[in-house]
């Protein structure tokens, strides 16, 4: 009988890819990694710290968002900012679990340089799963070991019929083939044939194929994946979180990762969908940079200004852009709902705001006109 999943080939994990259908793909990734890499370098340690902290916090709470989690975000957020050095005691309660899920991913980006080890993927896995107390008691997980003997599915449908999405290979031999990954994933690193970024997508397709936990498997595989990507940057501040370009394409995830399991070593698919999603993220944080390098640049050059509270306020809506930031321009009527002033001053402060070269008037005219930030020439 023909093997049904991938890890029932004569020759697994002997992976296959088609070099050059990925070249395209992976330079272009490689060259936006760099550039991104440059732009960092123009932020000031202040704010380079501040995009540090939205990065692993955005990787943290979209991570759990693909497996339908919802974190409490203020707590995760103290939980990294206090070990980032960027909050003061107190601002936000901590939780077990916020605390576990800062010190998995920091262990990941920021000691990248130590071994991965079967003691350490354990040790993240109890830092997944810290409180067996609370919320997550009535689970029945191994925490801090492999997983038990019954069969590791993913399914769906009725459960007199169901769909089998995925089978895991057999509990039997899991030891063994959990220490092959793993001392793959120590040698590949030193390895020319293996491009850091094709490696990353290797190790998470791997992973996630094994399936060596009851639980948090999808959560841990994201994690080694920034753990590849950072040792492959050979840096530890990151700037770009993956986990949320993995989950505007939750069900592209997972449909390229049912099909791939499906199919033969060659992987040649599921690395195109990696090194995509890759490159959406690293644009996303370009992105991001470049607003927060605009907006310094932007502050810089009117640090001279006099502006009153309303229009500081209004004007870091519109320098922060995303759906907050009046993508479209700003009307006098939403000015005057923003600053919560009268219609008289609100087209009064739009008209200063003019005249000191903070905002330009975009095309279009009577109640329709709208203002959008003039930033000054670099």
């Amino acid at each position: 009988m023909a093997p049904h999943w991938i890890w029932q080939q004569p020759d697994w994990p002997g992976f296959r890819w088609q070099a050059d259908a990925l070249a395209p793909l992976l330079r272009e990734c490689v060259q936006t990694q760099g550039q991104l890499l440059g732009m960092t370098g123009a932020v000031t340690a202040s704010l380079s710290a501040q995009n540090e902290l939205d990065a692993l916090l955005q990787n943290i709470v979209t991570s759990s968002a693909i497996e339908g989690e919802q974190l409490n975000v203020g707590s995760v957020r103290s939980s990294l900012a206090r070990r980032l050095g960027l909050e003061q005691a107190g601002e936000n309660p901590v939780s077990p679990r916020s605390e576990g899920l800062a010190n998995l991913l920091l262990d990941a980006t920021r000691h990248f340089n130590q071994p991965l080890t079967v003691e350490r993927l354990l040790e993240w896995h109890k830092w997944l799963f810290p409180d067996q107390t609370g919320d997550l008691a009535h689970r029945e997980i191994r925490v801090g070991s492999l997983r038990g003997d019954d069969p590791m599915q993913v399914v769906s449908g009725r459960l007199d019929r169901p769909t089998v999405h995925f089978q895991a290979p057999p509990r039997q031999g899991l030891e063994h083939q959990l220490q092959a990954f793993i001392d793959w994933f120590e040698s590949s690193r030193h390895q020319a044939e293996f491009d850091p970024l094709l490696r990353a997508g290797i190790a998470h397709f791997w992973f996630v194929t094994l399936h060596p936990f009851d639980d948090g498997n999808g959560r841990l595989t994201r994690t080694l994946t920034d753990l590849a990507l950072a040792q492959g940057e050979a840096q530890a501040i990151r700037f770009y979180a993956m986990s949320v370009s993995i989950l505007d394409d939750r069900a592209g995830y997972y449909r390229i990762l049912e099909s791939s399991q499906k199919a033969t070593l060659d992987i040649t698919d599921w690395l195109t969908w990696f090194l995509q999603t890759l490159s959406r993220s690293l644009h996303k944080a370009m992105t991001q940079i470049e607003s927060v390098l605009g907006k310094t640049r932007f502050w810089q050059a009117h640090r001279a200004s006099a502006f009153t509270p309303e229009q500081t306020k209004v004007l870091n809506r519109l320098l922060d852009g995303g759906e907050r930031g009046f993508e479209h321009g700003i009307s006098a009527a939403q000015y005057q709902t923003v600053a919560k002033v009268s219609k008289a001053t609100a087209t009064r402060h739009l008209a200063e705001l003019r005249e000191k070269g903070c905002l330009e008037r975009l095309p279009g005219g009577g109640r329709s006109t709208r203002y959008r930030i003039h930033y000054p020439a670099d």
